[in-house]
């Protein structure tokens, strides 16, 4: 049972009596980068033909692909070169251009998408190394979206490509769809709220016999207390065929989805609901991760979380219990076991319980029956540790967007976090794995990333950290705006210049104190006795204050505001 607003609203602001255990503290961070420091980064802008000046980049993706990064924008894809070291603006060194028909402008002016952005997708297999053209073109139906304001996600496996947007206009059709390769098409249900009720996708991943798509959508399980956002994640077959002529034919027979838990656990459970980004699988603690940023609904105060969800836990709730409704007005409740029809919905044919069967073409109707009217999995997807690595919940903005190194520092057995923010702030988080603990994950650095005088700003929402992208290789996160993607290092250890002590302090995996007596950055492989550093504590008891150091003169000058 959720806690009454008021309730909740005391507990962000107070932190007063409403549970029984303590709301976590927001941390403070232990070094801050303002602008007057942080606008030194390089800036990426592109290089569109004619006038620059009235050009806006109009963010949508970007990808690092071994030492090329790929930056997405509206009607432009451009390639970055990574060993190429930048100083003050970021060039790349290819650029493929859409041009679109005329046709399909009239057609979309006329119903009204004016600012369209791949929206006839003119999607051709292409080189990634020169972004030649190489194949023949392939309507964008079911593919992305009409409109850059609606979202969508795609994934190549095993040669088909699988895609989550909407399939109109009017963004009422919202479709996960499997096209190319070998085989027919599948796709949900048309207009069937069980499946999906206005999502917002985020991301797509392969993992063993299966697609993952994580989303969020309205949650038809709570229509009776109003428009309520949960994060979901659903799972499809790779060797799903569709049903049978009587029943699924044509779409999905392994569509599943469940409900991701991120919440501050207690008497009564505080949750992030409404899921902002994911990473890929990675491991932490050999284990196969996935970290995502969560914030509380729009409705209610400014909150953040970042929550951790194991594969393996996954899957148990995909072996778990269904949810159903058995009339419209009636409560959600679990289908008891012996109610679930046998092979057991949404396993793979070939695979598990369904090994005897040769595709899904032959299960049994009542087996396809069940799947089409039971989607939702009754037990949510609990975070690792139950309880979030980090919260944010005393400023009034959200979290956007997130990066994670799982093997920083000299020995590369530390994680740190990277989270963008609605306010172009960037949060850097030692994230305590070994346990996992909320109370002991570190606030390193807030670092105010936006650069206001090399991006063409709009409005306020320009400054929403929209995507990050580690590049661990050359020591940098790619931190994407709308208008610009600007390139800051993992670390600034030459802040702490010749003080030990702030070197200790700042718990900085990749800085140390050398030997030469200055704070530098520490790289896997160099020897352990050419530094000093204490991530686990920053003990700096036995050292003296600096003053008179280079350090002193970063304090006193990097707080200086710039003017407007």
């Amino acid at each position: 049972m959720r806690l009454p607003l008021l309730c909740a609203s005391v507990m962000l602001m107070s932190l007063s009596q409403c549970r029984a255990v303590s709301f976590p503290e927001d941390e403070d961070p232990i070094n801050i980068v303002d602008y007057h420091y942080s606008r030194q980064y390089p800036v990426f802008r592109g290089r569109p033909s004619g006038n620059e000046s009235q050009h806006r980049l109009d963010f949508q993706l970007m990808l690092k692909i071994r030492d090329t990064l790929y930056i997405a924008g509206r009607d432009q894809v451009y390639t970055v070169n990574l060993n190429e070291v930048p100083k003050s603006e970021v060039t790349p060194s290819r650029k493929l251009t859409w041009r679109s028909r005329q046709q399909d402008r009239e057609n979309c002016a006329m119903k009204g998408k004016h600012k369209v952005s791949l929206s006839i997708f003119e999607k051709r297999q292409r080189y990634l190394s020169t972004l030649d053209y190489d194949g023949e073109e392939i309507s964008g139906l079911a593919r992305c979206p009409f409109d850059a304001r609606q979202t969508n996600v795609a994934l190549f496996a095993d040669g088909k490509l699988y895609s989550a947007t909407v399939a109109d206009f009017l963004a009422s059709d919202a479709v996960i769809y499997r096209s190319m390769g070998d085989g027919s098409a599948l796709r949900t249900i048309k207009y069937d709220s069980k499946w999906i009720k206005e999502p917002h996708f985020l991301h797509a991943i392969e993992y063993g016999n299966y697609v993952y798509f994580f989303f969020r959508e309205i949650a038809v399980e709570h229509n009776n207390i109003g428009k309520a956002v949960y994060s979901r994640v659903a799972r499809i077959c790779k060797n799903d065929m569709g049903g049978s002529q009587r029943v699924l034919e044509k779409h999905w027979t392994s569509f599943l989805k469940a409900r991701l838990n991120c919440s501050v656990p207690g008497d009564s459970f505080f949750y992030f609901d409404v899921l902002q980004s994911i990473t890929d699988i990675i491991e932490i603690n050999g284990i196969p991760t996935v970290v995502g940023v969560f914030t509380t609904q729009l409705n209610s105060i400014p909150g953040s979380a970042v929550c951790a969800f194991s594969m393996d836990d996954i899957e148990k709730v995909f072996k778990g219990r269904f949810k159903e409704q058995k009339t419209p007005d009636s409560v959600w409740t679990a289908v008891p076991e012996d109610k679930v029809p046998k092979p057991r919905p949404g396993c793979c044919a070939k695979h598990g319980l369904a090994e005897a069967y040769k595709t899904s073409i032959d299960f049994p109707d009542e087996t396809l029956s069940f799947i089409k009217s039971h989607p939702l999995m009754d037990s949510a997807v609990p975070s690792i540790i139950e309880e979030p690595w980090f919260t944010k919940t005393r400023v009034r903005y959200r979290l956007t967007a997130i990066a994670v190194d799982h093997a920083a520092g000299p020995h590369q057995n530390y994680t740190v976090i990277f989270v963008g923010s609605e306010a172009g702030v960037v949060l850097k988080i030692l994230a305590k794995t070994r346990p996992f603990s909320l109370n002991d994950s570190v606030l390193l650095e807030e670092i105010e990333a936006y650069n206001h005088a090399k991006c063409n700003a709009e409005n306020e929402d320009d400054r929403r950290v929209i995507s990050l992208q580690l590049d661990r290789d050359h020591h940098a996160l790619f931190v994407a705006f709308s208008s610009c993607v600007i390139r800051i290092p993992l670390s600034r250890c030459e802040r702490h210049g010749s003080c030990k002590k702030a070197c200790i302090a700042s718990r900085d995996p990749y800085c140390g104190w050398l030997d030469h007596e200055v704070c530098g950055r520490v790289t896997p492989g160099m020897p352990t006795g050419g530094y000093v550093q204490d991530v686990e504590y920053g003990n700096t008891a036995q050292l003296g204050d600096c003053h008179g150091k280079t350090y002193s003169l970063f304090i006193e000058t990097s707080f200086i505001k710039e003017p407007d």
